[in-house]
This record gives structure tokens, sequence and C-alpha cells, in this order.
């Protein structure tokens, strides 16, 4: 209900983005980006290959906002190095409103956070038009492994071969952080395609596991026969209410919850929509505007439930403050403990 009211309240937002404007500008302002997005064609960038979660929701919100913006809009997938390769293309584009992109914010804020040589973007400067969702990601391992519980798997002397894609990907820093978490032997494998593609190795046993969000797990659980051990933040997932958190299935000392706490913040930035920086004011409250009908159509929401592609939306402001927060309020020492952790995953 709260997200419902957001976007209700919209309007407000959006005056207040204008300057408080009267009405007869704001309208004016609305149609003359309305004008320039008339028949144009908008393309939406995944940085992952097709057949992932990312893949799917930008599919599924493709058409919804082609309605609300009055263009057509593609969807263009630019896998390579977690993501990065896109949002690095996507940070020099034009700030004309014809490219936006699903972004990892949480391997966004990571990349950052651990000074990545590939990336090259500031997230205090990048135009932000909301979180779209903001699932908690699972530990699932494959069938071949026998295990079935963090108990089990906490058992004896383990060699575990996570899957990923880039560096920071959320598959690869989300391993990284369980790993340090909990303290395991750990082997990251980067090259895969996206979770689909490592999903598949995992099922096939060329690796052990995988760290992946829910919506993705809740397929990959059904049709590879992966199995899920825990959900790794302080909320239980909508798929698996029965699932045990990190917190509930291990028992961690103060250092190890730091870890997994801060885990929780990074993963709670979610799935981002962003354009490149300099955009004027009035076209990225146009298309945060044009979003939020989009994401809050009756249609959309069905959508949504049948395919289990669940929407958590923030506005703009919001999903701004809890990105650029996360990366200026760490001390220099947990920031250099952050940078050790993620370097497991390169």
């Amino acid at each position: 209900m709260a997200g419902i009211k957001a976007l209700r309240n919209g309007g407000f937002a959006l005056a207040v983005m204008f300057g408080l404007a009267s009405p007869a500008s704001f309208a004016a302002a609305q149609n003359y980006e309305h004008t320039f997005f008339a028949g144009k064609t908008v393309r939406l960038v995944v940085g992952f290959g097709p057949g992932g979660g990312y893949d799917a929701y930008a599919r599924m919100l493709a058409p919804y906002l082609s309605k609300t913006l009055g263009a057509t809009v593609i969807v263009e997938n630019r896998p390579g190095a977690g993501g990065l390769v896109a949002l690095n293309g996507v940070y020099i584009a034009p700030a004309d409103g014809l490219t936006m992109m699903i972004v990892n914010g949480t391997a966004a804020v990571f990349s950052q956070l651990s000074d990545l040589q590939g990336a090259r973007y500031d997230l205090g400067k990048i135009g932000y038009i909301a979180t779209l969702s903001a699932p908690p990601s699972l530990w699932t391992v494959g069938p071949h492994y026998q295990v079935k519980t963090i108990s089990q798997a906490l058992t004896g002397e383990r060699k575990w071969r996570w899957a990923a894609s880039g560096p920071v990907d959320s598959l690869s820093d989300g391993a990284a952080f369980t790993c340090a978490g909990l303290k395991l032997d750990c082997q990251i494998v980067l090259g895969y395609k996206g979770s689909n593609d490592a999903a598949l190795a995992v099922s096939r046993g060329e690796m052990d596991a995988l760290y992946v969000t829910d919506t993705s797990a809740n397929n990959y659980v059904q049709s590879n026969g992966l199995i899920p051990l825990a959900t790794v933040g302080q909320r239980r997932s909508r798929f698996f209410p029965d699932l045990p958190t990190i917190f509930e299935a291990a028992k961690l000392n103060a250092d190890q919850q730091w870890v997994f706490n801060f885990r929780h913040l990074a993963q709670s930035l979610g799935r981002i929509l962003v354009v490149p920086p300099g955009m004027t004011d009035n076209r990225l409250a146009f298309l945060e505007s044009a979003v939020a009908k989009a994401v809050s159509d009756p249609d959309f929401l069905t959508e949504g439930d049948k395919r289990q592609l669940y929407t958590d939306y923030v506005d703009g402001a919001g999903t701004r403050k809890n990105a650029v927060d996360i990366v200026t309020t760490v001390t220099p020492e947990q920031r250099k403990l952050v940078q050790d952790i993620l370097a497991r995953a390169r």
C-alpha cells in the first residue's frame, strides 16, 4: 500500500521538482516533453544476456512504458563484466531520454566503493528515475552437492565453486560476502553470461553454488533443480517463506553480523532505473512520471503477480539518496574491509 500511495502522490512530487511551477507552466512543460518522445525509439538497456531476472522484468515493463511515454521502447541486452560494460556506455550516452538502463544498484555501488578499474561512472552524477524492485538474494546449491541446509554446508571442509559473470555482478560479490562472512574456502569463477547461464552450470555440477535474487532463484529451483539454503539478508523471501535468513540459520559474531548487515543494506538498492548524467530537470521529471504511471498500471501489476516479477517502487529522489548514502557513509576502515572482500571476486 505504501508504494501505491507514493505513486498516487506523484503529482505533488513532480510539482516540487518543477520548482512549484504554476499549473499552466507545468502542463506546458509536460506537453513539450510528451511531444519530444512521440514516435521516437527509447532503448531500455539490460547489462545481462536474455533469460535472467533483469531481462524478464525489462521486457515486461517495455510495452507499458511505451504507452506512457508515447514512444517505442525496445529492450537492448549488452552483457559484459556483470553489467559494467552497459553502465559505462549508458553513462556517456546523450542525456536526451532515449537511453535508460535497469541497473544492478548493489553491483554499481560495490564497483565504485572498490575503485574497480572497469567502472567509469559516478553514482553522484548519474540520473535516477526509480527503484523498480529490491528482492533479497539466496544462497543456492546444485543437487549434486548433497547439501540442503546451512548447518550441512558448514560441516566439514569443503571447497565451494561459485558461478558468476563479472567481477561485481551480485553473483560474484554476493558469493564473496557469503564466503567472507562464514569464513568458507571458496573459488569464484567468472565468465558466465548471466544468472541463467550460471544456474545451468550449477545444475550440471560444473559449479557448486550460486548467489542469486529470489525472483530468479524461484525459477532456477523449479527448472534447474537448484536447492535454496538461506536468504542472505535480514528478511525472508516471499517465494520461500519457510527458508531461514543467514542470521537465523548460522551463529554469527559481531564482525560477521556487520558483513552481512552491510551486504543487506547494499542489496536493498535492488534494480534501479537510471539515465545518463546532465539531463534537464523537466525531462527527468517527465520520465519519472511516465515510469510511475507504467508500474502502477493495474494490468502491469497483475502481469507481475502472474509472472512473479514484483515491483517495490521508490521514486528518483529516494533512489538517489539510498545509492549515494551507501557510498559516502562508510568509514575508511570499513571501505578497506569491503574492498578486501570484493577482491575475492576478481
